[in-house]
């Protein structure tokens, strides 16, 4: 599914995906309604890998259930990332102390409620039909798979193979697109820039396509900037040593579970200049990417077992920028001034805004030239 050539096959989904935020922002802006940013890139998100995993959209905008799901969704991965005592007392697994257990089977169930359905849904109809026409999603692959070796991976395990692909790939995009536009929008000689560079390369009236984000330096340098400032995973996934190993005269005795504070890395003095400062040109100067060779900036891990989802992140995230800011201004909330905007981040697994995001959009659509700030 992450492989180059299903990404390059599955462009006009995304395209698709992105065309229905823009006409959403669009609507608000004529209406002259706030837009909660992060909430509408995780319909977004959610709905490019749903549409990839199932054929189908699960989220709509300005939806209670979809409001429910982003809930569920980020209640699993605060879970998943609270300290817990039985942990470090297994004897007190049986008594589950902080109802850790109990918040993890609620959230978890839900969320394989919703994907049970799809499975019984596609079952049912392939089995109903004579001339069924197979779907080229994942699901469709791994019912395949799962038919013809059951004793390898039993249907039992779809789900589960589901779940992490559910989860891992829509919150934190949503968490990173909210992050951007919040310093964007606090920087607005930033949104300038990268918008008249959008304008210059893509035009004023063509859609962003993904062929156009390598042409976008200064978008991709706002992205890694967001990265390094706000990084969604502050401590990556937790690894663990195989063997005592000796690192820089420390030992780190077998299975020791590692965290790498990349958020701590990016606030280094001694790595980054004015590291408390949001400045994208940092990136023009520097030659520097996130595909796990520079260790200043890794927010996708490094190695082999780096997130499986960046080749998909790396697409995202620029893209639904790029449509957010490309025909539209945005300002706060009435009232506020831009460099009055909240930046506090709350940590849970992923580093999210403790206060989200709400903005005004406003249609450039009959602006001719580029304007001034």
């Amino acid at each position: 599914m992450l492989s180059v050539p299903r990404l390059e096959a599955s462009q006009g989904l995304r395209q698709e995906k992105l065309q229905k935020l823009c006409d959403y922002i669009h609507e608000c802006s004529s209406n002259h309604q706030l837009v909660d940013v992060g909430e509408a890139a995780f319909v977004t998100a959610l709905n490019i890998m749903s549409a990839t995993l199932f054929s189908i959209d699960c989220a709509q905008f300005n939806s209670d259930s979809t409001q429910e799901l982003k809930e569920t969704t980020r209640a699993i991965i605060k879970v998943m990332t609270t300290f817990n005592l039985v942990d470090l007392f297994p004897t007190l697994k049986p008594i589950d102390p902080q109802r850790i257990m109990h918040k993890s089977r609620s959230c978890v169930g839900q969320i394989y409620s919703i994907l049970e359905d799809r499975i019984n849904q596609r079952l049912k109809i392939s089995a109903a039909s004579t001339d069924y026409v197979q779907k080229n999603d994942l699901l469709e692959a791994l019912l395949d798979y799962s038919q013809s070796k059951p004793s390898e991976f039993p249907k039992e395990h779809i789900k589960h193979l589901l779940l992490d692909l559910f989860v891992g790939g829509t919150d934190t995009t949503a968490v990173t697109v909210e992050w951007v536009m919040t310093n964007i929008i606090r920087c607005p000689q930033v949104m300038l820039k990268a918008r008249n560079e959008l304008w210059d390369v893509v035009g004023r009236n063509n859609e962003v396509k993904e062929s156009d984000i390598s042409r976008l330096p200064y978008l991709q340098s706002v992205i890694k900037e967001t990265f390094r400032f706000h990084p969604t995973g502050p401590l990556l996934i937790p690894r663990k040593a195989e063997v005592d190993t000796e690192i820089n005269g420390y030992i780190i005795p077998k299975n020791s579970q590692i965290l790498v504070n990349i958020w701590a890395i990016g606030r280094d003095s001694s790595i980054w200049s004015n590291p408390d400062s949001f400045d994208p040109d940092r990136f023009l100067r520097r030659e520097i990417d996130v595909k796990g060779q520079h260790f200043e900036l890794i927010p996708f891990g490094s190695g082999k077992r780096m997130c499986p989802g960046y080749p998909l992140a790396t697409r995202m995230v620029p893209l639904i920028v790029a449509t957010m800011i490309h025909n539209f201004e945005w300002k706060p909330e009435k009232g506020m001034k831009p460099e009055e905007m909240d930046i506090s981040e709350k940590f849970g697994g992923a580093l999210k805004k403790v206060v989200p995001l709400k903005a005004f959009p406003i249609s450039l659509k009959v602006q001719s030239t580029p304007i001034e700030p």
